[in-house]
């Protein structure tokens, strides 16, 4: 009877023994899986950092842009009053040429200097017609790739939420075993 109990007891230390091998075995592994999980959020954060500090250089190139964008603006609206001012200029002065005959080669030259200058403003402002349009398209290219970088953020957030769901379903799950 003794040695039944004895092999009983011995069988049962095995068993036991046996059975903290096994929970170290299994605990090692969610250990490496979690620490592996942890090393993944880590990069993900770096790389959603790194992500929000470039739209954040480029929101700034974009407030620049629009500030060049207002100056051109603002020197168009000052071409505008010269073209406007000039050209009030050379009515006047057509109109003095018909009513003084004797000085009309003076004011012919006068009028062709002025609009010689008006052609000047024009392609001056065609020009900047130009660089406007030009600006333009490239804040509209900039635009572009500021939401395409703001939806790629989007699904990394979305990842990373996906991938704390799954971790909390890890840990959730490993407490009821």
């Amino acid at each position: 009877m003794r040695s039944i109990q004895q092999n009983l007891l011995i069988t049962l230390a095995l068993a036991l023994c046996g059975l903290c091998a096994w929970q170290w075995y299994r605990e090692t592994g969610q250990r490496n899986s979690i620490d592996t999980l942890n090393q993944r959020l880590y990069e993900k954060a770096v790389a959603f950092q790194d992500a929000t500090n470039s739209i954040a250089t480029l929101s700034h190139q974009v407030s620049q842009m629009d500030v060049q964008i207002t100056e051109l603006r603002a020197e168009a609206r000052t071409n505008e009053l010269t073209i406007a001012d000039q050209l009030r200029e050379i009515s006047r002065l057509r109109f003095q040429g018909g009513s003084l005959t004797n000085q009309i080669v003076e004011y012919k030259s006068a009028v062709d200097k002025l609009n010689a200058k008006l052609k000047e403003a024009y392609d001056g402002i065609q020009k900047q017609n130009v660089a406007v349009q030009e600006l333009v398209t490239q804040r509209d290219e900039f635009v572009q790739k500021y939401n395409d970088s703001v939806k790629d953020r989007n699904d990394i957030v979305a990842k990373y939420n996906d991938l704390a769901a799954q971790i909390r379903k890890l840990q959730g799950g490993s407490t009821k075993q």
